[in-house]
């Protein structure tokens, strides 16, 4: 990506990384995990950019925000887009399994090929890969790390303890 603009959103989970053209979304970080994303050489901090995704992720972590309406512009592969896509239609609240995301785009032998692509999701949360969990109900690797992904699960439940006391499965 060339001229990348950025700018942070401090939630409940951590100061966000949002970057991309300004206009569309390519990447959301994580402040910790495997998922965190650093400005690289020749980005630009541009705080008064992105207006649209901080304030659909505010309303988000507010409670206030099912689906989110963004421009986005993931970049991967075919298969990685989508998989992207199939992530989207998960609605709030509920969450699925690799292996039934894999039927979903086609693919029934190819979940785990598709948990790669999940973990590879550039634009977490908004593309929600954290709706998706082990064929066991357990829950699986996620770049912002589990807590992360137990915060969410359970936020999108109604409860922000992160207990989820076995009620998402």
């Amino acid at each position: 990506m060339s001229d990348v603009l950025y700018t942070y959103l401090e939630s409940p989970i951590g100061s966000l990384l949002l970057a991309g053209d300004g206009r569309r979304l390519s990447k959301l970080g994580f402040p910790n995990g495997k998922g965190r994303v650093a400005p690289r050489d020749g980005w630009r901090r541009e705080d008064a950019q992105f207006v649209d995704a901080r304030a659909q992720l505010s309303s988000y972590f507010a409670g206030d925000l099912r689906v989110f309406d963004l421009e986005l512009m993931p970049i991967g592969s075919p298969f990685q887009l989508a998989v992207w896509q199939a992530l989207s239609a998960i609605p709030y609240g509920t969450t699925t399994s690799y292996g039934e995301l894999a039927n979903r785009i086609g693919r029934p032998s190819a979940s785990r090929a598709v948990g790669a692509a999940n973990g590879a999701n550039p634009i977490p949360i908004i593309v929600p890969c954290h709706r998706v969990i082990g064929a066991s109900g357990a829950l699986t690797g996620f770049g912002g790390g589990i807590e992360t992904k137990r915060w969410l699960l359970a936020h999108e439940k109604g409860s922000e303890t992160g207990d989820l006391q076995g009620s998402l499965f």
